[in-house]
């Protein structure tokens, strides 16, 4: 496994912004790195207390994408404005998607849950959803690199956990910009951290209703697993024949455009 650098200060735990970091220092194949302070990652901010708001208006933002959808706003609510950064909605398929679906994950019982998430159920749910993405998704991802190209950084992207929708999205830009699969990984997984991971929300707040058990059910939905992004990775490989086809046929990236990702993105190391 790749080991990562050091992350600086803006790895840091916000009160009501989980899973918020800066994806700077990770290396690149070519003996470059991702540059710190241009791309950063997190939950929604739709709960962001007056000291996140401060810190993150004072990252310099250009954008936000947020990748959320109606059901998630409904849930969460919007974002919090941050003065003189552009918000740009486009909303990308839940790995979770179906409001009865999420109706069973916060209100259902133990059976409802069996019966939708166990024997591997809701892994599987999870694969198909990263592959759904990047097979269907090609738009949307293309518009997010194409608008980093040109003006938008340093820019934050997020959905509601910021593991799934960000996740793959962020893992798409570095590999735009020539990081490698592993440190592309390690990167993702960090979602899994204590202080990161997204806070179920379930009606039943019971011990019956937060059991062992359904917390084991519902894992598949709230962790980052290695296999879910290799699903996507195999995607690729599997659609396009590998990442610069992908890039090239899927994102419509031509080679100037990706030579702009790579200034603005990355570095020497």
């Amino acid at each position: 496994m790749t080991q990562l650098p050091e992350v600086p200060s803006t790895d840091i735990e916000l009160t009501g912004v989980r899973n918020f970091r800066d994806v700077g220092g990770l290396p690149t194949l070519d003996g470059r790195r991702v540059r710190f302070g241009r791309l950063y990652r997190s939950g929604h901010l739709a709960h962001a207390s007056e000291a996140d708001t401060a810190f993150l208006s004072g990252l310099g933002l250009h954008t936000v994408f947020d990748f959320r959808n109606a059901a998630d706003h409904r849930l969460d609510g919007y974002d919090v404005e941050l003065p003189g950064v552009r918000n740009v909605s486009i909303p990308l398929s839940d790995p979770a998607d179906g409001a009865e679906f999420w109706r069973l994950v916060r209100d259902g019982n133990i059976e409802q849950l069996r019966s939708i998430l166990a024997g591997g159920k809701g892994t599987e749910r999870m694969i198909a959803s990263y592959r759904s993405i990047i097979t269907d998704r090609t738009a949307e991802h293309s518009r997010v690199l194409h608008a980093l190209a040109e003006d938008s950084v340093p820019a934050l992207m997020h959905c509601a956990a910021g593991k799934d929708r960000a996740g793959l999205s962020i893992a798409v830009a570095l590999l735009a910009v020539g990081v490698g699969r592993e440190a592309i990984e390690a990167d993702y997984l960090k979602s899994n951290d204590a202080h990161r991971r997204y806070k179920v929300q379930r009606s039943d707040t019971s011990a019956a209703g937060m059991s062992d058990e359904v917390m084991e059910l519902l894992n598949p939905l709230f962790g980052a697993r290695a296999e879910y992004l290799a699903a996507a990775f195999t995607t690729i490989e599997e659609s396009w024949g590998g990442t610069d086809r992908y890039l090239t046929e899927g994102l419509r990236l031509a080679p100037e455009t990706r030579e702009k990702l790579r200034e603005r993105l990355t570095e020497d190391a």
